[in-house]
């Protein structure tokens, strides 16, 4: 964010000077000139933003009170699993002797005592079963009319993984500033020309917003656009943690701390506010946010596991994944596409086309 100044000209934007003599300020690009006193007053709401940005360059997130220690008890019914292949490590109960990595698909058994992660703060139970995952999978498929039929006829699920994935949850009350420049057209014609003459205003929205649980995934192995694709999850349905929702059941390990969270989670906090103020300059033709400042008054993190289906298949020797929302349902992933059936479609659309195409000529001649 800017915490500058930078006196620029009203008309062409550019760079304003003060001759030494004058009693006005020039620009010496387009001529204009300004009073002093107008100068100060046009841009002192541009000082002040100036000052409420360093103060939100200040605002850091409290992550410090996220997830808690796992007590002793806890700690010797957990064991840590990690993948020989591909290095994924994966939380089970202590039950889990053996396991296939959701990742790369390769069987895992390295039993050890799970020690060194932070305990969640909340967790949202699996809703949607196995049989539920694999109906969404052949959903999917269904209208996909560039999907090879090798792919259609043979396909199997070759791994489905019930997966509690870390997430962290921001909450924050903030205090919003944002400077909009604004224009507004009126166009005149005459039997010779036709002038467009635009009026340019600077308009200033403030506020106070509440977030609650702006989500960002923990886990680097995890594609967060499919994450966030499966979003939102239902909050309303967190439970306290207990180490028995993990029971038949793999959980991942968060190796994205809070701290690494929050330039992301931010970004995502700053675009939404600056998105609800601009909405609100309405009458003009145009509008361009200039300036903002978003401040954090309060702010807590919270520590939670989510439920995900990740199912892998095979084409070609190309694995393919697909991830399912294992609250909501919702489902993402991606689909090869047949070379040959793309030319088709699109010959066939040529030829329909060159018809209708010949028949306007035809008919203009």
């Amino acid at each position: 964010m800017a915490t500058t100044v930078n006196y620029q000209c009203p008309h062409c934007s550019a760079p304003l000077s003060f001759i030494p003599g004058n009693k006005t300020v020039t620009c010496e690009y387009c001529g204009n000139e300004f009073e002093i006193a107008a100068i100060e007053k046009m841009f002192e709401e541009q000082q002040k933003m100036a000052a409420k940005e360093l103060d939100a360059q200040n605002a850091k997130w409290d992550t410090q009170e996220a997830g808690g220690e796992w007590s002793q008890d806890e700690i010797k019914n957990l064991r840590a699993l990690t993948c020989s292949a591909c290095g994924a490590e994966l939380v089970c109960d202590e039950n889990t002797m053996a396991t296939e990595c959701c990742y790369c698909g390769n069987p895992t058994m390295v039993p050890q005592r799970f020690s060194g992660m932070l305990k969640p703060d909340l967790v949202i139970p699996f809703k949607k079963s196995k049989q539920e995952a694999v109906a969404a999978l052949k959903k999917f498929y269904e209208g996909k009319k560039l999907l090879p039929d090798a792919f259609t006829a043979n396909n199997r699920v070759e791994s489905i993984q019930p997966m509690y994935v870390p997430f962290w949850l921001f909450d924050s009350t903030v205090e919003a500033h944002l400077n909009v420049r604004a224009e507004k057209d009126r166009v005149r014609e005459n039997s010779s020309e036709r002038i467009t003459e635009t009026s340019v205003y600077n308009c200033t929205r403030g506020g106070t917003m509440r977030f609650e649980k702006i989500p960002a995934d923990g886990s680097k192995k995890m594609n967060d656009t499919y994450m966030e694709s499966i979003e939102p999850f239902d909050y309303s349905e967190l439970e306290p943690f207990s180490a028995a929702y993990f029971t038949g059941y793999l959980a991942d390990k968060y190796d994205v701390t809070a701290e690494e969270s929050v330039s992301r989670t931010d970004k995502r906090l700053e675009e939404t506010a600056i998105d609800l103020l601009a909405q609100t300059v309405q009458g003009y033709d145009r509008v361009r946010p200039m300036s903002h400042a978003i401040i954090k008054q309060k702010s807590k993190v919270i520590y939670a596991m989510v439920p995900v289906w990740i199912l892998t298949t095979r084409y070609e020797n190309q694995p393919y994944t697909f991830m399912m929302n294992g609250q909501t349902g919702k489902f993402v992933g991606s689909l090869p596409s047949d070379s040959g059936k793309a030319f088709k479609y699109s010959a066939a659309a040529t030829l329909i086309s060159f018809p209708i195409l010949y028949f306007l000529i035809s008919m203009l001649t």
